[in-house]
């Protein structure tokens, strides 16, 4: 996709706002760094596509959404990171860390402040509300197929999100429009990046798929990188809840020997990380060469004492995990984390949106996979 050809003409859904949620600017203002370029090279003269927002509170802890320029006839998007748990706010003297149902409200409150007047309102949200409840065992509530359709009822025309927990979660919304996006080329590209001597073929490197619930995404890299793939079974116990879970008894792998060779293991996120060092360090004892994981949200409740310890050990190369959602700084500078940036991806997804370009060629980057590959090899 050419953008700067598409911000030279005026084939434009409406003219484009962002809107960012507290949690969001650093990604949002990549994202706008990049607009602006596309749009001044095209002839544009622009210094910002931001609108400036906010969603200040009271000392009761209750808050409103404002928006501090017009907005009728744009066409607006806004970005949320609901799992930012950095952002604070006071309440009856007390420091509160948002959580993902304040950064969830504070959407909607803009979508309020929007009044209405916006020719389009489309959801930056990389990760989905609700998503790791999204189905129903006994009586439990469902939030992310109701928290759909009651963006939908608001008004919201597209989400975009990118590595859903399970993307059926879509059929609660059938009439909006919902795009769930996997960023493989940009991992793929920092990991080739960050790991030069990285040898991709059938005898050096081989695809790990930590449970068969992550299983499509790791056929995908197994078949545009030509590789064999594994997976691990999750034993788990299911008489007992832990943490709101049934506890994981044990890892048995099914696949081909991984001895001497590199390992890539691709998951949504990675939350307390027990499961993925479990597979790690059961992959040591078979003789691999290395372990390189990749969540596209890196939360690590738990901290990351127990990663640097597997990485001084020798359990894992490198973790890659993607901007999309709050990084914390102290993680930024661990010798075995890789920040993928997908800035530039959300960009040319906005981009297209706004000029009513077909997406498809973005959604399945697998020209762009076979190009990085092919350059990769000629420059070796």
């Amino acid at each position: 996709m050419d953008v700067k050809t598409i911000f030279s003409t005026d084939d434009h859904v409406a003219p484009l706002g962002l809107l960012l949620t507290e949690g969001v600017k650093e990604l949002g203002g990549l994202v706008d760094k990049h607009l602006v370029r596309w749009a001044n090279e095209g002839g544009l003269n622009k210094e910002t596509f931001v609108i400036e927002s906010h969603c200040p509170r009271f000392s009761s802890g209750d808050a409103k959404g404002m928006i501090k320029s017009t907005v009728r006839g744009d066409d607006i998007y806004i970005f949320v990171d609901v799992g930012n748990y950095s952002c604070k706010y006071n309440m009856h003297g007390n420091e509160n860390c948002m959580s993902p149902d304040d950064h969830y409200a504070d959407l909607k409150r803009l979508i309020q402040a929007v009044s209405g007047k916006a020719n389009r309102i489309n959801v930056i949200m990389p990760m989905l509300y609700g998503a790791r409840q999204h189905r129903r065992t006994y009586r439990e509530s469902l939030d992310c197929a109701f928290a759909l359709q009651e963006l939908s009822s608001m008004g919201v025309i597209n989400l975009v999100t990118f590595d859903a927990h399970d993307p059926r979660v879509q059929n609660a919304v059938p009439l909006m429009g919902f795009d769930n996006i996997m960023p493989t080329y940009q991992v793929l590209k920092a990991l080739f990046k960050n790991v030069p001597d990285l040898v991709t073929d059938k005898e050096h490197f081989m695809i790990i798929s930590p449970d068969e619930g992550a299983m499509g995404r790791n056929m995908y890299y197994a078949s545009v990188l030509g590789v064999d793939l594994g997976m691990f079974y999750k034993r788990r116990d299911y008489s007992k809840i832990v943490n709101g879970r049934n506890p994981i008894v044990a890892h048995e792998y099914l696949g081909t020997s991984v001895e001497g060779k590199d390992v890539f293991i691709a998951d949504d996120m990675i939350s307390s990380g027990e499961s993925m060092l479990d597979i790690a360090y059961e992959l040591k004892k078979q003789n691999v060469n290395r372990v390189f994981c990749y969540a596209t949200y890196g939360i690590f409740t738990n901290g990351y004492e127990a990663f640097d310890k597997a990485y001084a050990e020798g359990a894992i190369g490198g973790v890659l995990s993607t901007n999309l959602s709050y990084l914390d700084p102290e993680l930024k500078k661990k010798p075995w984390f890789i920040e993928v940036d997908v800035s530039k991806y959300v960009a040319y997804y906005i981009a297209a949106l706004n000029h009513n370009v077909s997406v498809s060629n973005i959604i399945d980057p697998h020209a762009k996979i076979k190009a990085l590959l092919e350059k990769r090899n000629n420059s070796k």
